[in-house]
């Protein structure tokens, strides 16, 4: 087993305390990431919510200017004096991550900067790859995977989640000027997106965008299952409890018949607690072929990831041993059982 990567403690708990406010979803499914995975994904975390936070109240070319140096100054190892800019080179020099990864989210909040909008469900993907998929990678590398046909179902993984917030936020959106369904299945429907865009409405054609939206999703939530499947014993609750939760949305909208621009759904903290709970079918989950070639969107991100592994991360860890096995599940249901409680107290 690897050494964990140099985290210092303050560094660390400044980037939980910073995720404490929002996050919510990453924060729930966290509790159930090993010790070693959850803390450098907190920093990493930590990052991309500086880096979208600064976006959202920045707005502008400078933001996003400071962004890149601060990504610059992270992989020359000389991070900027803030405890996620610390912890974030150290993560990224330990684990082997390539730039090209958070790269291509600072070029995601570009495109929001710049009010981009996607004609087509392969053009929003591409949008989805940058500020979503390429967090999967991500996670993906701190667990020490890096077979391309699993980094692949992590990339579909993260772009499912961001369709689901799409599909979650249209009226959101709209009333901030913002537009992200596809244009051409607004047209096909009858909608006129900059009519629409103008004064945003719900009825019958527009549910019918957001259901081939979620349809989508789930599909690529299906592909997904197949990877979390061939992560870590110890990771696949956690993930397997990001899978779920995500996807929940998309139900919690249907629920509301498909109407996401008179309200926007949530899931609460309560069904949040049993789908925890199922998530941790992903222990048992069959290994079902992960073959299937990335999306295109994706591609670039996996090769990326594939390209920078050095020799020392190629091979897999040793197994655990059977005994290994059962006294970690003992571990995560007594942690399980232990929250419970909290909560009932």
């Amino acid at each position: 087993m690897r050494a964990k990567p140099v985290l210092p403690a303050a560094d660390l708990a400044a980037c939980r305390a910073l995720l404490r406010g929002g996050s919510r979803s990453f924060h729930a499914a966290g509790k159930l990431l090993p010790a070693r995975i959850h803390a450098p994904a907190t920093a990493l975390y930590a990052f991309c919510r500086i880096a979208d936070d600064a976006i959202d109240e920045g707005g502008d070319a400078a933001a996003l200017a400071a962004l890149h140096a601060r990504l610059d100054a992270a992989y020359a190892g000389r991070p900027h004096p803030e405890p996620a800019d610390r912890a974030f080179a150290a993560v990224i020099a330990h684990y082997a991550i390539p730039r090209a990864l958070p790269e291509a989210l600072l070029d995601g909040f570009a495109w929001d900067q710049s009010g981009r909008r996607y004609e087509t469900l392969a053009e929003l993907e591409a949008y989805a790859a940058r500020v979503a998929g390429s967090v999967g990678a991500m996670m993906a590398l701190l667990m020490e995977e890096r077979r391309p046909e699993v980094l692949a179902r992590a990339c579909d993984l993260g772009v499912a989640m961001q369709l689901s917030n799409i599909a979650r936020d249209v009226g959101e959106d709209a009333r901030s000027g913002r537009l992200y369904l596809p244009l051409a299945w607004m047209r096909e429907a009858g909608l006129d997106p900059e009519a629409w865009l103008a004064a945003p409405a719900f009825d019958a054609r527009l549910a019918g965008v957001v259901g081939r939206l979620l349809a989508a999703a789930d599909e690529l939530y299906r592909r997904a299952e197949g990877g979390i499947a061939c992560l870590p014993l110890a990771c696949r609750p956690g993930i397997g409890a990001a899978r779920v939760i995500y996807a929940e949305i998309g139900r919690a909208v249907e629920r509301r018949g498909l109407d996401s621009v008179s309200h926007r759904a949530t899931v609460s903290g309560r069904r949040k607690a049993v789908l925890l709970a199922r998530s941790l079918g992903a222990l048992m989950m069959p290994r079902r072929a992960v073959g299937a070639p990335p999306l295109e969107a994706t591609r670039f991100l996996v090769e990326a990831a594939v390209a920078a592994s050095p020799p020392r991360l190629r091979g897999r860890l040793p197994a655990r041993s059977f005994d290994e096995r059962v006294a970690w599940l003992v571990g995560l249901f007594t942690r399980l059982q232990q929250q419970e409680l909290g909560r009932n107290g």
